[in-house]
């Protein structure tokens, strides 16, 4: 499937290009502690405003339940955009109306302005078309950079490429061309690496992988699961016993598919969840009853990079122990460093992404040696998990 991109767009000087970016950034007292999904939409924005582009940014913050909520206000972000975009950036407290009409009136060719929350409107959630048909009137032109609302069929993120050219944006454009490199049409052998704490979480994404990887290498509290479905005593370990037969599944389907699980052989064990806590290495079939299973042995994290050695290409989501705390990062950050050698030697393309991967990434020193690392949460989930996109299925319509 293809998609148009700012490739695409040319003679735009003066038309209102609505831009829908990912804004929903962490703050205290009313500054923003990480900027990196900021970041991210800059290339897209300065582009668009040194083509002589209106650069009219959509966006939202928080849960706002479709109701004007002060603290959930876009207004303390336009700073933070203007300061790293370092060019001026004017905000209109509404999204739709005449408040945004004038300020829209008011731009000059290369001019940036910031609408309000569109979240503040119970229109945007629901996709409502007078809401939508609202927003439309704002713009000529609709460049989605938001990959990660693309999961939502919201009036910002899906419905405005109903109504206007679509196109994505620098941003989605990247996201969405090492998705296609990562599952979509891969080099084999595939690996994927699936950590966290729980299965019940992502049992589509386990069930969908096992259909399109080689081998799928577990972690974390997930990898205890699958063992005690195995007979093994995790001891203390973060565990679902309940979903034992879920596990076992899996495991069928994977054997089917010609897919090698990879699990735990060993394991380091501590009878406390803190930093610096005594611990030792134990075969996974020797794990204490009173202790508990907090990141996989040295012999596993060789087995993984054996894995990582052979393959063309590496999906990562979830740590492999808990990284937080040291000295239970070793495998995470032993494996992460060996994927990045290999991604910048060439030989290995490398995406991660969702939940606390890139936390898991950065921590490890290689979120920038990686071939591309997932800002998305959610929305790389659901891709991961083979779930439609509309945000991203309608820009390949259009």
């Amino acid at each position: 499937m293809t998609f148009k991109t700012l490739d695409d767009l040319t003679d735009i000087a003066g038309k209102r290009v609505l831009v829908r970016v990912d804004l929903n950034v962490p703050t205290k007292d009313g500054k923003v502690t990480d900027a990196t999904r900021i970041e991210r939409v800059v290339p897209t924005i300065r582009e668009l405003s040194e083509k002589g582009a209106k650069v009219i940014l959509l966006a939202h913050f928080g849960r706002p339940k479709g109701e004007p909520v002060a603290d959930m206000s876009l207004k303390p972000i336009a700073a933070a955009v203007e300061d790293i975009l370092d060019q001026r950036v004017h905000f209109a407290p509404e999204a739709t109306g005449d408040k945004a009409a004038s300020a829209i009136a008011a731009l000059q060719n290369g001019e940036i302005l910031l609408l309000e929350n569109t979240r503040f409107y119970k229109g945007e959630e629901k996709n409502d078309p007078a809401f939508t048909q609202a927003l439309a009137a704002n713009g000529d032109i609709f460049v989605n950079d938001a990959f990660s609302a693309a999961h939502r069929a919201h009036s910002s993120t899906e419905g405005l490429a109903h109504h206007l050219p679509a196109y994505a944006g620098r941003t989605m454009q990247a996201e969405l061309e090492a998705l296609e490199k990562g599952l979509g049409n891969p080099k084999r052998p595939v690996v994927a690496i699936v950590g966290g704490a729980k299965v019940s979480t992502k049992i589509d994404l386990l069930k969908n992988l096992v259909k399109k990887v080689d081998a799928l290498v577990i972690g974390g509290g997930m990898a205890n699961t699958f063992l005690a479905a195995q007979g093994i005593d995790v001891g203390k370990s973060l565990c679902e016993h309940d979903l034992a037969e879920t596990a076992r599944e899996i495991d069928a389907e994977a054997k089917a598919s010609g897919c090698t699980i990879v699990l735990p052989v060993d394991g380091v064990v501590a009878r406390e969840f803190k930093a610096g806590a005594e611990n030792e290495v134990v075969e996974i079939a020797a794990i204490p009853s009173d202790a508990m299973v907090l990141d996989v042995g040295p012999k596993s994290i060789a087995a993984v990079n054996e894995w990582v050695s052979k393959a063309e290409t590496l999906v990562w989501n979830g740590p492999l122990g808990a990284f937080e705390i040291a000295p239970f990062d070793k495998a995470t950050v032993a494996v992460a460093k060996h994927a990045a050698a290999r991604t910048k030697s060439g030989a290995l393309t490398s995406v991660a992404g969702g939940g606390d991967t890139v936390s898991a990434m950065n921590h490890a020193g290689v979120a920038d040696d990686l071939t591309y690392v997932s800002t998305a949460g959610g929305a790389f989930l659901e891709w991961m998990e083979g779930k439609p996109l509309p945000g991203v299925d309608i820009l390949h319509k259009a």
